[in-house]
């Protein structure tokens, strides 16, 4: 009996018409979600399902502009805001604007809370949000944008309360070089919530993953635990630091915290495989779900992702690179053979 994801595996690939409204499908690598029927078709293994736009939406995916599913069940005059969204948007409609249009901001805030459960002002954010990411990911790039431009990108989509002052309802992002490149780091007033490779091709959806989990927007700035952050990564590159201590403030499910925790108990320099850590939570017969968490862990080398490795002892599944997990578990080995 086929499993649900065959299913609309199988109906995305013929572009069934008869699956519409059954579920949206989202690409990992490029961040939209789209129709059944849409005309794109990325790789399989870089789609995953969600029952509805708004489910695509909460976890930080942007809607396809071929296909435009947000419009699936909007009547026509809602269709020619959405239109108007599209083709303007950094612009904030208000609701003088939307009068003009001759639509009544009631109705359409009633809208978008009856099919995506946001008011209209957090649906609007969220599509002048993913504009900016898409932009950053086609014309410059997360590894080369100065973090200054970045913060001013930000606030001129998330509003001016964006702020340093409210420490405790922002997510503050830094650069920090290290041994092995660029990485940006994000924190909270409760911790680390983010140290990642800054050509890491998925770092564009982990930053609006954080934003939709946190629900606070992003600043540079600098922050206490960065400075802890960097006097560690400092150590452990060195060879004088085997376990960190900074504060971490996890962004994910119950499920994914678990796993992410667990990889603190792998020893320095060694390596087990998906199925030990699997075993080790309780759970042996989630592998595939361990994967899948370790693949979303947005904390790399804090929690060492890199010391899970293939069965077969293959060095699989590194969102810093291959090349990247091999320094690194030659860096613990090389220093526990002194």
């Amino acid at each position: 009996m086929k499993t649900k994801k065959e299913i609309f595996c199988k109906a995305f690939i013929e572009r069934d018409a008869s699956f519409e409204g059954v579920f949206t499908v989202a690409v990992k690598t490029t961040g939209i979600f789209c129709r059944p029927t849409c005309p794109a078709k990325p790789k399989i293994e870089n789609v995953e399902f969600f029952p509805t736009a708004k489910s695509a939406l909460r976890n930080g995916y942007r809607a396809c502009k071929v296909c435009k599913p947000l419009e699936e069940k909007s009547p026509s005059n809602i269709s020619q805001l959405l239109n108007y969204m599209e083709n303007n948007p950094s612009v904030e409609i208000k609701d003088t604007n939307i009068k003009k249009m001759g639509l009544d901001p009631k109705q359409v805030n009633k809208w978008t809370l009856k099919n995506y459960n946001l008011t209209f002002d957090t649906f609007q954010q969220i599509y002048r949000r993913d504009n900016v990411f898409q932009q950053l990911q086609s014309e410059n790039k997360f590894d080369n944008i100065s973090l200054k431009e970045l913060n001013g990108k930000f606030k001129k989509v998330l509003g001016s309360h964006a702020n340093r002052d409210n420490c405790k309802n922002i997510i503050c992002i830094t650069r920090i070089e290290t041994e092995l490149g660029t990485m940006i780091a994000g924190a909270t007033d409760k911790g680390i919530c983010m140290f990642e490779f800054a050509d890491y091709k998925m770092l564009e959806m982990e930053l609006r993953q954080l934003i939709t989990l946190l629900k606070f927007p992003l600043v540079e700035s600098d922050h206490v635990h960065f400075n802890t952050l960097r006097k560690q990564i400092k150590k452990y590159f060195k060879g004088e630091l085997r376990e960190f201590s900074v504060p971490l403030d996890l962004a994910g499910t119950d499920f994914q915290v678990q796993a992410w925790l667990g990889l603190k108990n792998i020893p320095y320099g060694s390596t087990i495989t998906y199925a030990k850590q699997a075993a080790a939570l309780g759970k042996p017969s989630a592998v595939r779900a361990i994967a899948n968490a370790n693949g979303k862990n947005k904390i790399s080398i804090i929690l060492p992702c890199h010391r899970v490795i293939g069965t077969n002892g293959t060095l699989t599944g590194y969102g810093g690179g291959i090349w990247r997990k091999k320094k690194l578990l030659e860096l613990e080995q090389n220093i526990l053979k002194r």
